[in-house]
């Protein structure tokens, strides 16, 4: 027997002496996505938001008025503001630094602390000045104070000079220049000009009368759609703000409510409109910090709104708008909400979303009143929105209703509509449906389909115009349930091609004016619900003869009169030709509806196409003859009477 000796694990020390202290600046550079959140895009300019944060909050609290922002093509930013200064004398914790130093190269080292140096302020850890200090390659301060011009140079974090003066000035303020590490950002990620420049918009429209003058040297950016050099200035605020934001000509009306209210030692400014029938835009600040992920402040003004419009509604004796939701009064709003309070909770030093709990009456308290006391001297605008927030709860009904349906769909063949004769193929290539109007023509259509792959449903007389319809009535409508349930691929946003049951959906009704509007009928609502049934080229429509033509040994089929007329001279007999004219499909003997209409080997099926730049005039065109609007149909039947010359009066 060989005997293995077992090796001895090697054993892993773990005592004092393997406990790290970072110092300084260290932690951030060792982890900067704690505190700036990533090195990638959002982080690099995070280090741009923290410097104009502090510029800002010298805005906010009345010392500065003016703020300059110059981007370089060394990926280089310059940032001044004509406030108070960086204070440079010594500090008294540590007596052989300035205040200067210990901000710059010092974790959590600054005058937002205490409250007494600044009332409201965005820049509130004191850690934005010290992590782009120590996520720099390069930075330089320059402060104006008192006429001198002190300055001291960092590098990595670290003072690469001592502080110095630099000049003399009668400027007043903080000027820093930095260049972001590639060490920590990597030699891809750049600072972006449109980024920053809208950055600075944001500000600008924030504190009213601001001025920031933006700039950069262009000839490093050719792909950039920023504006070279332009002065941010905006008198009106917030209401500049939200006007950029809305698109005017599809506000549901052109008032917009706007306010500014100091209350529980904060300031609360906003304005907000809505749009007719498109998602709205919500932005949210904090002591003029973008809280991008909203936060108890958002959410607080969103429920105050929507109190407000159901007290409002109530007070009206609109007993509908009990029903309605949040989302239904705020889907289609355009908002901004600009708040500065004291003490600001943010989650994580990236600021994204507010934290604090007591803001929610806060907010509750300023706007309700005020919003209530607007609808009463806005009534009809009031009412036209209350209608909207109706209808959007009617459409959110009915979609939940349209799940239903596509759920029912979806299920066996048992449970497809009675008046469906489905195939037996139960695979989807090769296989088409007919959609035909009434139970005669479906009769026939039955007995002349090839069973295999060819599907009838029989509709009950015109279907509903969806056009000039709501979502309830599509919805009710039993044909146009029987339709969505047939093809089993769902409408709108829960259209799937991949799950339409045939290969082709093929409308045939009569050769006649009625049979033409039921067309019209099927294909609006093929455009309107399903446009990518017709985009993937699986809509056709039939075309049936209207009369037939014997002379006892040759027979022909004609489409229409002007047809008919040419297929007469085919018959090069003298006998008589006989001309029967067919009443419908339904009237049509199985046997030649087979042969003329259904047999692919003989019919003639015209496909509906649908030209994707085309698209935008094509849905205003169905729109103004088929929608709710009867003078666009009337205008557009006195502009194309002129051109038919076979009217029957």
């Amino acid at each position: 027997m060989v005997k293995i000796k077992k090796e001895k694990k090697a054993s892993v020390s773990y005592s004092a002496k393997d406990i790290e202290v970072l110092e300084g600046l260290a932690p951030v550079r060792l982890r900067p996505g704690m505190y700036i959140g990533s090195t990638d895009e959002d982080g690099i300019h995070h280090l741009v938001n923290e410097i104009l944060d502090n510029a800002m909050d010298e805005v906010v609290e009345g010392f500065a008025k003016e703020i300059i922002v110059f981007l370089d093509g060394s990926n280089k930013v310059t940032i001044k503001d004509n406030g108070r200064g960086i204070p440079v004398d010594k500090h008294k914790k540590f007596k052989d630094k300035s205040a200067l130093e210990v901000i710059c190269t010092k974790l959590h080292a600054g005058g937002k602390f205490s409250g007494n140096a600044y009332k409201t302020s965005g820049g509130l850890h004191g850690v934005g000045l010290s992590v782009v200090n120590a996520l720099s390659d390069f930075m330089h301060v320059q402060v104006f104070r008192k006429n001198i011009i002190w300055g001291q140079k960092y590098k990595k974090g670290k003072p690469f000079t001592k502080l110095l003066k630099e000049g003399t000035s009668k400027e007043k303020g903080t000027l820093i220049t930095f260049k972001p590490d590639v060490e920590i950002f990597g030699n891809d990620t750049y600072l972006n000009p449109q980024k920053i420049y809208e950055i600075c918009k944001y500000k600008a429209f924030l504190f009213k009368g601001t001025k920031i003058k933006w700039s950069y040297n262009i000839d490093y950016y050719n792909n950039s759609n920023a504006p070279e050099k332009e002065e941010l200035c905006f008198s009106n605020g917030l209401v500049d703000f939200l006007n950029n934001i809305s698109s005017s000509s599809s506000l549901l009306a052109k008032a917009s409510f706007s306010d500014i209210t100091a209350i529980n030692n904060s300031r609360i400014e906003w304005a907000m409109n809505w749009e007719e029938d498109k998602k709205g835009t919500i932005k949210s600040f904090c002591n003029t910090i973008y809280t991008s992920d909203g936060g108890t402040h958002e959410i607080a003004f969103k429920n105050t709104i929507f109190k407000a419009i159901k007290s409002y509604g109530l007070i009206i004796n609109n007993k509908r708008i009990n029903s309605i939701t949040l989302e239904d009064c705020c889907f289609n709003m355009n908002a901004i909400l600009s708040i500065y309070i004291e003490k600001p909770e943010f989650q994580g030093q990236t600021k994204h979303k507010l934290a604090n709990k007591n803001i929610t009456k806060t907010i509750e308290l300023a706007i309700k009143d005020r919003l209530e006391i607007w609808f009463s001297q806005n009534k009809e605008l009031f009412i036209k929105l209350s209608n909207n927030f109706i209808g959007r709860m009617q459409e959110r009904i009915d979609r939940k209703n349209l799940l239903d349906i596509k759920k029912k769909s979806s299920q066996k063949r048992i449970s497809l509509p009675g008046k469906l004769a489905d195939c037996s193929n139960q695979k989807a290539v090769g296989t088409e449906i007919f959609i035909v109007e009434g139970d005669s023509a479906g009769g026939s259509a039955k007995q002349a389909r090839y069973r295999e792959n060819q599907a009838i449903l029989a509709l009950r007389g015109k279907i509903l115009n969806v056009a000039s319809s709501s979502y309830e009535k599509l919805i009710n409508s039993k044909e146009i349930s029987d339709i969505i349930m047939s093809l089993g691929c769902g409408i709108r946003e829960n259209f799937n091609i991949n799950k339409l049951r045939y290969e082709r959906i093929i409308i045939m009704t009569d050769a006649d004016v009625d049979g033409a509007h039921i067309t019209s009928l099927l294909l609006t609502f093929f455009l309107q619900e399903m446009p990518e049934v017709i985009k993937n080229n699986r809509l056709f429509i039939a075309q049936p003869p209207l009369f037939r033509l014997s002379d006892g040994k040759k027979t022909f089929y004609a489409k229409d009169d002007e047809h008919k007329n040419k297929l007469m001279k085919e018959f090069k007999s003298k006998k008589k030709i006989y001309i029967s004219r067919f009443k419908g499909l339904g009237e049509m003997p199985a046997l030649q509806l087979k042969l003329t209409t259904m047999n692919p080997e003989n019919r003639n099926l015209m496909k509906v196409n649908l030209n994707e730049a085309e698209l935008p005039n094509t849905i205003n065109f169905v729109n103004d003859i088929m929608g709710k609007k009867p003078e666009k149909r009337l205008s557009f039947i006195q502009e194309n009477a002129k051109f038919n010359n076979n009217i029957n009066i």
